[in-house]
């Protein structure tokens, strides 16, 4: 049985990222550091609740991963493409903000649940690699907008979303198979219940799509977020609605 509190640090996510869109400046960049400590460690918790500390530590060593991944992409452009921090995200190691890591620890664990939701044996790492690389195309073009990052040659892109290029999805797609990789090398104790985690890679889904929709005017994103992460999160829907 999932305990209470790890519910209510699935509710203090979604709180925190309900006023996102509405405030602006010093006030969203703390927002943001926050919102993404408290994701990545309901995330982590879950992951040692539902599989143990060694799923736990493998989660940890996923940030690491991610984070490393991003100090590589900054400093040759490689996997992402050339791009560089501009601030507002918190203290830096190598150019790259230490909240980096945390972020992808927050996301790879749900991603990896969803795909055990969805799947088993060899498909299971595919399914989970989109279910976290789809992510970026809501989370890349709101951190450029935040002026977090951004882009030297942002080209070739996806139609309307001009300031990412198409190299930095293919980048975390790869990224993100090595990530799963990683955390699939443990297994799930009896009795898992994921039902916080797919809640939170839901409501990621949605509500990045209803903020690019009504508060960022960037339809364009929305539409292209919505398709990419549906590839997953409309099996995922209808497998939780059963």
């Amino acid at each position: 049985m999932t305990p209470r509190w790890l519910w209510w640090l699935v509710a203090a996510v979604v709180a925190l990222e309900i006023p996102y869109p509405l405030v602006h400046g010093h006030a969203r960049n703390t927002l943001t550091l926050v919102t993404v400590g408290v994701f990545a460690a309901a995330s982590c918790a879950h992951a040692w609740i539902s599989s143990g500390h060694r799923q736990a530590a493998l989660l940890v060593a996923v940030g690491f991963l991610g984070f490393g991944a991003e100090v590589l992409g900054v400093h040759t452009g490689v996997p992402f493409g050339d791009y560089h921090y501009t601030g507002g995200l918190g203290p830096t190691v190598a150019s790259v903000p230490v909240a980096v890591g945390l972020a992808w620890m927050m996301m790879a664990h749900p991603a990896a649940c969803v795909a055990a939701r969805l799947t088993s044996g060899r498909a299971r790492l595919l399914v989970a690699a989109l279910a976290l690389a789809t992510w970026d195309v809501f989370l890349d073009p709101q951190m450029v907008d935040a002026r977090h990052w951004t882009w030297h040659h942002p080209h070739p892109h996806l139609p309307g979303v001009n300031d990412v290029p198409l190299s930095n999805f293919g980048g975390w797609l790869l990224v993100s198979l090595l990530v799963m990789a990683v955390l699939s090398t443990s297994r799930a104790l009896p009795g898992r219940d994921d039902r916080p985690v797919l809640t939170l890679w839901v409501w990621t889904w949605l509500s990045s799509t209803l903020a690019n929709l009504a508060f960022f005017h960037r339809p364009a994103v929305a539409v292209w977020g919505f398709v990419a992460m549906g590839l997953v999160g409309l099996p995922l829907m209808r497998s939780m609605s059963r």
